[in-house]
């Protein structure tokens, strides 16, 4: 017997941009697809999605039972947030054979802490963000580790083959892929304060011209001559 969580749906008549209608009422609008399945608009209760995305994490499978139609395993493949208030607007389904490796999108996650970074004043540039793996569908990860503990000068770098891979996983992004880093931090350069330049001897102080221009009208004028 399956222990998976257990999601009811609804088939649904409603599409296009009338759909905003059921979610005034309370209702999540979804599509279900895959293994020569057509794709199904279905309907679910949007909070018990809720509570279902509170309890589950990604890549997670579940017992989709449409109806009063026998529970298939799916995969949650996509889940379409509000731009602003983000919660969810429609979600996509992707029936699974639990026999068939899958391959899927899944988050690096970093552990440990950075030397260069806590202690060094660096910044930790995250590289890339996710990875492709493929395995069992009971077997795939929301996400896999990343010990940034060996980070300890500026030089360092992580590369995807320094990846904590689980059993079962088999990563299928470039192992040379960069993942993380230091920055070293920046040194700011201080301003360079031009010296007043001194008359040499034998030379006269420059004049601001604003000055200059007065004692030479003086010295032009018939009266000064005279």
């Amino acid at each position: 017997m399956s222990t998976r969580p257990v999601v009811s749906a609804e088939p649904r008549e409603i599409v296009g941009k009338k759909v905003s209608g059921l979610r005034r009422q309370g209702i999540l609008p979804a599509v279900v697809y895959g293994h020569g399945k057509p794709s199904q608009a279905i309907q679910l209760d949007a909070r018990s999605f809720d509570e279902l995305r509170r309890t589950t994490t990604r890549n997670s499978i579940v017992d989709l039972k449409i109806g009063g139609g026998r529970a298939t395993p799916v995969l949650l493949q996509g889940i379409a947030e509000h731009p602003v208030r983000r919660h969810p607007i429609h979600v996509d389904f992707y029936v699974v054979k639990m026999t068939e490796e899958l391959a899927v999108d899944v988050p690096v996650n970093h552990i440990g802490e950075s030397v260069a970074a806590t202690r060094m004043g660096g910044t930790l540039l995250h590289l890339r963000e996710s990875v492709s793996v493929r395995a069992l569908p009971a077997d795939l990860p929301s996400a896999v580790d990343l010990d940034i503990s060996a980070l300890e000068s500026f030089e360092a770098v992580l590369h995807v083959s320094d990846l904590v891979v689980p059993a079962g996983v088999t990563v299928l992004t470039d192992p040379e892929e960069p993942l993380a880093r230091v920055q070293p931090p920046r040194v700011e350069e201080e301003p360079v304060v031009a010296a007043e330049a001194t008359p040499t001897e034998g030379e006269e102080a420059a004049v601001p011209a604003a000055e200059a221009a007065p004692a030479r009208e003086a010295a032009e004028s018939p009266e000064a001559s005279g």
